[in-house]
């Protein structure tokens, strides 16, 4: 492409703005070979970008796998945990490439935020959306249709116009990265069909490697995210779902507002957050708890944007805060020292769960992950899923990841076992979940196991816990006289139970290993290979009668873990109120340029400072997140204040 066109392009792109559109003009789809670099940050490899960009010192586990992928052209579909890096998947191929990459991002708020923190290390990143002014929009395509940007975020129903396609195509570009990709799952509980039409860009766009990158997918909605997006043929990176350090524990719910209180006490002076189901229990939650001498605030989509903000800001600086929230809160969230997560209701999903409780514990200290739940949970999550525009197939798949979710919360055996198992992880049991170190009474349930196990398998293993609990209990319902179930020697065997009683058996059966849970498909209940062992008489099957939890003491040993990230020791006195000092100066950096404060040093930056006291810019050069740009930018005003901060406490 030529200067000469390439400014026609802009100037068309800025006349479409200007009479309504925000997608640049219809083009020719042509694609151009010559190479264009952002200002400032030539093409280098990727271990070159990740010290002098991003100012880490090695990959996190995954990363390497996925860039190595990419730099070599092939597609990539990537599960890695809250917080494990996975963003710099495809912003380091993006500058160790030439070329533009293109992001797609569901959330407004999550685009600006990542453009702002790569603008910050010295990137030239872009996003195009409903929450800029036309004129930025103009401005943003301008400076990608120039060579000047090397990532471009955008939402998918921007990207998948007619005119933004044809107009890419007239552009370098080198790569797409589709970001909480489980979105374009329709068996996934986050399904966006604007996300659907993305399957288009393999066709349009050939030979571009794409990289699809999720924090949480089991099985069944991984599997359609590379049917949907790469007909079925792309390399798989599934890192671990293991968080050892997060205590697990789930309670019944009695009086939630005590049994919030009684936990949050024992961890008095540390951060928290605590998720609730409505905005209005999350005002009355915070209120609650300030009222008890707590540092609570509230955090939710309904609230004014700078008061999100300026409570999200104080979250992340000060010490002791507990931000109380709906899921509006966490997406993007860098903050290290996270103590616990407490679910005062019960949360829509197991993946919903994994990624919520995923935001405690990134230092690799011990931390909690507690949940209560009760029936009236239940019943609001059902009417959820019943109340959703969609069809019934997948109010289906809703309902069985409810009774994944409700397996778990009655897990008889070590509940990160159940957890993991769910995204296809096996492990043994972890030692640090209440029910590993608190175990309640489990009854013999053999005989009774045995009985659905025997209507399952004579059933052909494709019929819900609905059906196989109606053969039980000796229903004939039209479906069972249907298919002759009637006639099965275990029709009626169960009537010493109540319906309940043998749904909870079977989610117990579920989470224990002994039937398997069809969510792609009907429902269905399969039996794993324990489960036909159990059948034939080997083995036993243990379950609890009761599923609320023996009550936490109001004071006892913080959560143990079973090992710490070795980067990090404990901070000394000292140390740590070096790192408060350093959290108020990085706070109003942040107000000075109106950004999120964790844009401009994550926690783990500024505990690495306060560990390591750099006293020269090389010395502040080799704290961890400290690139290039950021080592011009902050280094100064960073190192006076750690030399003044030391000299009136006399040093560590």
């Amino acid at each position: 492409m030529t200067d000469r066109s390439n400014r026609r392009t802009v100037a068309r792109t800025e006349k479409a703005i200007a009479a309504g559109s925000d997608d640049p003009p219809v083009e020719p789809m042509r694609r151009s070979g010559h190479r264009v670099y952002s200002e400032g940050i030539e093409a280098g490899t990727a271990g070159t970008v990740l010290r002098k960009v991003f100012g880490f010192a090695e990959f996190r586990p995954g990363q390497r796998a996925v860039i190595e992928a990419l730099l070599a052209g092939r597609d990539a579909l990537a599960v890695m945990p809250t917080g494990s890096g996975k963003s710099l998947c495809f912003q380091i191929p993006a500058l160790a490439m030439d070329g533009l990459t293109v992001v797609v991002s569901p959330l407004v708020a999550l685009m600006q935020d990542q453009v702002t923190a790569l603008r910050l290390a010295g990137v030239a990143a872009d996003s195009i959306n409903s929450g800029n002014s036309r004129d930025e929009n103009v401005l943003a395509w301008r400076r990608a249709a120039a060579g000047k940007t090397r990532l471009l975020y955008m939402a998918p129903e921007r990207l998948m116009t007619e005119r933004m396609l044809a107009a890419l195509a007239r552009l370098p570009v080198r790569l797409f990265a589709i970001d909480e990709a489980h979105c374009i799952s329709q068996w996934g509980p986050a399904f966006r069909p604007e996300y659907a039409d993305l399957r288009r860009l393999r066709e349009l766009f050939p030979g571009i490697p794409i990289v699809a990158l999720t924090a949480t997918a089991d099985d069944v909605t991984r599997n359609d995210i590379a049917g949907q997006l790469f007909g079925g043929d792309v390399e798989q990176f599934v890192l671990g779902f293991d968080r050892p350090n997060i205590r697990l524990s789930v309670e019944m719910k009695r009086d939630w507002k005590r049994q919030l209180r009684g936990f949050v006490s024992r961890h008095e002076g540390e951060s928290g957050i605590v998720y609730c189901l409505s905005r209005r229990k999350t005002e009355e939650t915070a209120t609650y708890l300030s009222a008890d001498g707590i540092r609570a605030l509230p955090y939710h989509a309904g609230m004014d944007s700078a008061e999100r903000d300026a409570c999200q800001n104080i979250f992340m600086t000060e010490p002791g805060v507990v931000i109380v929230a709906t899921i509006a809160f966490g997406m993007g969230i860098d903050k290290a020292d996270v103590r616990y997560v407490f679910h005062a209701d019960l949360p829509g999903s197991i993946e919903a769960y994994y990624q919520e409780i995923g935001r405690a514990g990134r230092d690799g200290a011990p931390s909690e992950a507690h949940m209560l739940y009760g029936l009236e949970d239940i019943r609001m999550r059902r009417q959820f899923v019943e109340n959703e525009d969609a069809g019934p197939q997948r109010k289906r798949r809703e309902h069985k990841r409810l009774d994944a979710l409700l397996g778990y919360c009655e897990a008889p055996e070590c509940r990160r076992v159940a957890l993991l198992d769910y995204f296809g992880e096996r492990i043994e049991a972890c030692g640090n979940c209440d029910v590993c170190l608190n175990p309640s009474e489990r009854l013999d349930g053999t005989e009774d196991a045995q009985k659905i196990l025997s209507a399952a398998y004579r059933s052909g293993q494709r019929f819900g816990a609905a059906h196989l609990i109606d053969i039980i209990l000796g229903k004939e319902t039209e479906k069972v006289v249907r298919f002759g179930h009637h006639r099965f020697p275990t029709f009626g065997v169960g009537v010493s139970r109540g319906k309940n009683e043998w749904r909870s058996l079977i989610r117990q059966m579920v989470a224990t290993g002994f039937l398997r849970l069809d969510v792609g498909g009907y429902g269905g209940l399969g039996i794993t290979e324990r489960g036909m062992a159990l059948l034939r008489g080997k083995g036993v099957f243990l379950y609890r009668e009761e599923t609320v939890m023996v009550p936490a003491q109001a004071k006892g040993p913080k959560a143990q873990a079973p090992h710490r990230d070795r980067m990090e020791r404990p901070l000394s006195e000292k140390d740590a109120a070096l790192l408060a000092t350093l959290k108020a100066l990085r706070l109003e950096i942040a107000r000075e340029r109106g950004v999120p404060a964790y844009v401009v040093f994550p926690d783990r930056s500024l505990i690495d400072m306060a560990r390591r006291q750099p006293g020269t810019k090389a010395e502040f050069a080799e704290v961890n997140g400290v690139g290039a740009a950021k080592l011009e930018q902050f280094a100064e005003v960073f190192l006076a204040t750690i030399d003044a901060t030391l000299a009136e406490t006399g040093g560590s």
